[in-house]
């Protein structure tokens, strides 16, 4: 029997396998079993993970509203939290892949992330086929992968925009989506956002603790840097309202919020 692949290694298979249902798989058993990660390691990442050919990728602006009132309108949300999730688990893994000569708790760390936002995508795509669908039914955007692509070079900024702008804007939207999903009846998918939104927290608090490491390392301001960062790469800042709570516990400051929204 061959022996098993190094973590890092491992986790480039999962990112590059295009068949969602595969990457799940191999994201979740390798999250379950991580072993020793080789920070040392270095490994080449496309700039585009292994996806499959649906859904159709469009612009932002192309992509039709969805409305809650209908089964249709309330598939096509579900999956388009689906897509999020899906580009998630890619973020992680891409993380873990990309940057090398980190700590091994950087590494264990998205990781952890990568085989939840999987388990996120497994429950959403379980209710998507309740509602007669599945993942590519629906056309999507690229904007979050957008965000990842721009940051390859650099793990600092890779923090900066996916976990602090991206991925925590999620912590504000999520309770309204909550409250508009049952109002229109379907309280399995507010469930299940429930679950998404308690562990994203975690996810914004792991991105927040390894962006202040990295200002630590380098030396710098983390709020001007992080001000710095958004311009250098056509982000625009946070906007409230904020999920004050969710977000203080994510690792953000009421000084940052106060800042944002003033």
């Amino acid at each position: 029997m061959s022996a098993p692949l190094e973590t890092r290694a491992a986790a480039w298979q999962a990112l590059i396998c295009p068949d969602p249902e595969a990457k799940v798989a191999l994201t979740r058993a390798l999250a379950a079993a991580p072993g020793v990660p080789d920070p040392a390691l270095l490994l080449a990442p496309s700039e585009v993970p292994g996806r499959p050919a649906a859904p159709l990728l469009v612009a932002p602006q192309h992509v039709p509203r969805r409305r809650l009132g209908s089964p249709q309108g309330r598939a096509a949300l579900i999956h388009a939290i689906a897509h999020i999730e899906f580009n998630a688990i890619n973020l992680a893994l891409d993380a873990i892949v990309r940057f090398p000569d980190l700590p091994l708790a950087f590494y264990l760390d998205w990781l952890q992330v990568a085989g939840e936002e999987a388990h996120h995508y497994e429950l959403l795509a379980a209710h998507l086929a309740t509602l007669g669908h599945a993942y590519g039914d629906f056309v999507a955007h690229d904007g979050l992968w957008d965000a990842a692509r721009k940051t390859i070079a650099d793990p600092l900024a890779r923090m900066a925009l996916v976990p602090r702008v991206l991925e925590a804007r999620g912590l504000d939207v999520t309770p309204g989506l909550q409250t508009r999903l049952r109002a229109a009846g379907d309280t399995a998918a507010a469930d299940i956002l429930a679950i998404i939104l308690r562990d994203e927290v975690g996810h914004v608090a792991v991105g927040n603790h390894w962006y202040h490491w990295l200002c630590a390392q380098r030396a710098v301001a983390p709020q001007a840097t992080f001000t710095a960062l958004c311009v250098a790469y056509g982000q625009s800042l946070p906007r409230g309202p904020f999920n004050q709570e969710a977000r203080l516990a994510g690792g953000f400051s009421l000084e940052e919020m106060a800042e944002w929204a003033g």
